[in-house]
């Protein structure tokens, strides 16, 4: 696709695994042929928060994924710290080996080294407040060198950014639901009552539900998106396009 094509379809796409799967075909186009995406909202000094709350897309293998993040080498990836350092986008050849590389860092590298995730860029997106990043890492299919990549960039970089920068703009608009965090549809009505303002009283009227049902509802909805107060709740549930869903 064309970027005015491409634009369209990221436009109209009313699901992130739409939206996702058209991403990932256009990014295979330009020879990025494996993406991982990831985003959080509870950003710290110390912390990028619990990755149960992250929203994560990537088309990598399982095995990859598995030790990524399931063991924690994004902890000590170079290109995740860059991304967290900086905006805009990076070519890998910067982070490989330098004088700033960690030996944690550097077995990260290997690591990819053996996984064939030799070769791209990182694209990392600009953000408005201090507790939330994003950023893109995109993988350059085997066999091709970052020598290589470097060019296809220099060629095509400020449309490829753009289309990652547009995609990112529309992940933040759509429903995202880890099974960790999920709510049930009485949860989620409770949660919107109480976010329009009702009390709890109010919320079993317009539910038909007991008060004390309400507060169990309540109860399970806190537990489930692992906060304390229901203004926490229905604040993490807003952060993820949960809330007022509209049905597809």
């Amino acid at each position: 696709m064309n970027l005015r094509d491409y634009l369209h379809v990221v436009a109209r796409s009313s699901t992130i695994e739409a939206l996702w799967e058209a991403h990932v075909a256009q990014m295979r186009s330009f020879g990025f042929d494996r993406l991982i995406y990831g985003f959080t909202r509870y950003l710290s000094p110390n912390s990028m928060g619990d990755p149960e709350d992250f929203v994560v897309l990537s088309n990598h293998d399982r095995a990859y994924l598995d030790q990524f993040f399931g063991a924690g080498l994004y902890h000590r990836a170079p290109m995740v710290r860059w991304a967290l350092e900086n905006e805009g986008s990076c070519s890998w050849s910067t982070l490989r080996g330098g004088a700033e590389c960690s030996e944690e860092e550097a077995k990260v590298l290997k690591f990819n080294e053996s996984m064939g995730v030799t070769a791209g860029y990182t694209v990392s997106f600009k953000t408005a407040s201090a507790r939330a990043k994003g950023a893109i890492a995109l993988t350059a299919k085997r066999g091709m060198t970052q020598a290589e990549v470097d060019q296809l960039w220099a060629m095509h970089g400020a449309d490829i950014q753009l289309m990652n920068e547009i995609a990112h703009l529309k992940i933040l608009c759509l429903p995202y639901s880890n099974p960790a965090r999920s709510l049930t549809q009485r949860q989620r009505e409770a949660l919107e009552w109480v976010g329009d303002g009702k009390t709890t009283r109010d919320v079993a009227m317009l539910m038909g539900l007991t008060p004390a049902t309400v507060e169990k509802h309540l109860k399970l909805a806190r537990e489930a998106l692992a906060v304390e107060t229901t203004a926490q709740a229905v604040l993490k549930a807003a952060f993820a396009n949960q809330m007022f869903k509209v049905k597809t």
